[in-house]
């Protein structure tokens, strides 16, 4: 192709095509009409949503839900800055998207030109990397930059700024051979030595427990893992992130920890001996008040990103790399060290204290999200919205795959799920998809309904309808004195709604209709929306308060 003269525009996107892309998300106006103008005539598939927040979490949902690049496309000004909240949601549970944005003439940046913003500027601190394209010649070697940078290492979004006077521009395409980042090092070496501590220190264990992150779902070290657990014999407790990166039925499997953990997986933390974090950086809704976190372990900690390492919590054995690349090697010298009493202790633990919820009267949330585990036999890809429906579908659907959980971890953006599961569709059509939501987050971005009728994608949304922000209600009433400031909801008829999208409403207000209804929706196979009407002041349970102790949970 050297020497042919092609647009900044056909430039761009046949360098994106070249890094295997066949789908963008998007949203066109003015700065972003001469790529969307070369779009007409390309081969890769374009995604209309109805906003641009929306495009960002789809892009993001297609990612996660395949481990490849997502690519989003805005124009300038406010179509940039609506792409801010799911940058940002990305940048903070390592997602790889690349971002592409329309940007005023050359001549008129920093002149406050209509719809000018700088969304480089504005996007440094929630972006792995950005560019400005100022020469039209670097259009292919910055696309080829952009997708290695967000791909490699802990992955994260990447943003191109694209001139208009640069997308119309006329030149010979040369696509780039090789990378060259200097100062760039996606991934550190493995130190052997702390390889050989951490296996002297899990030799020694006798309450060994292994923490794991989002980090082995996006290494790919899902089956390294279970190898570990199972030569351990040692529990597995996963963060919100790390759900699906081990198996939810596996004997050894606590759940979730933290805030919302199980409690036998949070007694568990506070008696160990030995913590093996796998690619997880201690949030604080793992933690809880950090002076008392897993106050008996040792701590080794293995993450890529070595400033996660120490940034938390004070770690005894730090192993910086790739979590697959690193539980290899710790494998391959690891002999078995079976601690019976402590397993002992464990399964006592989940006898005494185990998830549970009133089955009597009204619609129990838990009992839904049971159903669509039952129903799909634990197969569907499951997106969520940001709530107490989020906590619920990490409490009582039991994920088993890696990639099947996709939700808003580190930023717990309302208004995730039903974009986000767009793009997972987008990327596993034959596969079922269901986005359980809640009634007020749901209408954060429930114009994407629309996208999925206009694309004929069959996602499921179970909206759990209580009538309330529910998890500020819930604080409310437990740190509040029952004090319901604008927590309440007038909400709109949701079935009439989807009616008016061109989906399929459904409505359920009895416990005997939720089986049918869930069946029906997976049957027709085109966008439902089940309005789900439960209990109108359920919590979620247990939790532990905030900066409270793990081993101090309520309910």
């Amino acid at each position: 192709m050297n020497g042919v003269k092609l647009s900044g525009a056909e430039i761009l996107l046949k360098s994106i095509e070249a890094e295997g892309v066949d789908t963008i998300f998007g949203y066109p106006g003015g700065m972003a009409l001469p790529i969307y103008d070369a779009l007409y005539d390309s081969g890769i598939r374009h995604i209309l949503g109805r906003h641009e927040q929306g495009v960002a979490h789809a892009a993001d949902g297609y990612a996660r839900a395949t481990g490849r690049p997502g690519v989003c496309l805005a124009t300038s000004g406010p179509g940039a800055t609506n792409l801010v909240t799911g940058l940002t949601n990305a940048f903070m549970d390592s997602v790889p998207i690349v971002a592409i944005t329309g940007q005023v003439t050359r001549s008129s940046l920093g002149r406050d030109s209509f719809q000018e913003a700088d969304i480089t500027g504005i996007t440094m601190p929630i972006t792995k990397h950005n560019f400005l394209v100022k020469d039209p010649s670097e259009l292919a070697r910055t696309v080829k930059e952009a997708f290695y940078i967000a791909t490699t290492g802990r992955p994260g979004p990447v943003l191109i700024d694209v001139p208009s006077d640069i997308s119309l521009s006329q030149i010979d395409y040369k696509p780039p051979y090789e990378i060259n980042l200097p100062g760039y090092k996606p991934a550190p070496d493995t130190d052997p030595r702390q390889i050989m501590e951490a296996a002297e220190a899990i030799a020694c264990a006798r309450r060994p427990l292994i923490y794991a992150g989002g980090g082995v779902v996006i290494s790919g070290a899902h089956n390294e893992l279970l190898k570990l657990a199972e030569m351990l014999a040692a529990p597995v407790t996963c963060t919100l992130m790390g759900l699906g990166g081990f198996p939810g039925n596996h004997p050894l499997f606590l759940g979730m920890l933290g805030m919302h953990g199980t409690k036998y997986a949070n007694f568990a933390v506070s008696e160990c001996d030995l913590l093996i974090a796998v690619g997880a950086r201690f949030d604080n809704r793992v933690t809880g008040k950090l002076e008392t976190f897993a106050p008996k372990a040792k701590k080794i900690h293995i993450d890529i990103d070595p400033a996660e390492i120490g940034k938390n919590v004070k770690v005894d054995i730090p192993i910086e790399g790739d979590v697959k690349i690193v539980l290899e090697q710790l494998l391959a010298v690891l002999r078995p060290n079976l601690e019976e009493a402590w397993r002992e202790k464990i399964n006592a633990w989940k006898r005494e204290y185990p998830l549970k919820y009133c089955k009597g009267g009204n619609i129990k949330p838990q009992y839904v999200i049971q159903e669509i585990y039952n129903l799909t036999g634990g197969n569907a890809r499951i997106t969520t919205e940001v709530g107490q429906h989020q906590m619920w579908a990490a409490q009582y659907y039991s994920f088993t795959k890696p990639r099947s959980f996709i939700t808003s971890g580190g930023l717990g953006t309302m208004g995730f799920g039903l974009p986000a599961a767009i793009g997972v569709q987008v990327a596993c059509p034959d596969e079922i998809v269901f986005d359980i939501a809640g009634d007020g987050s749901i209408q954060m971005n429930i114009q994407e309904l629309c996208t999925a009728v206009n694309y004929d994608l069959p996602i499921n949304v179970a909206i759990l309808n209580n009538g309330y922000l529910g998890l500020v209600r819930q604080w409310q009433e437990m740190f509040y004195n029952r004090r319901y400031s604008q927590s309440e909801l007038f909400n709109p008829d949701f079935v009439k709604l989807a009616d008016a999208y061109g989906a399929v409403g459904i409505r359920v207000t009895r416990k005997e209709e939720v089986a049918p209804a869930l069946q029906r929706a997976i049957q027709l196979k085109k966008p439902v929306m089940l309005d789900i009407v439960i209990d109108r002041e359920d919590n979620v349970l247990p939790i532990v308060p905030p900066d409270g102790s793990l081993d101090k949970m309520l309910g």
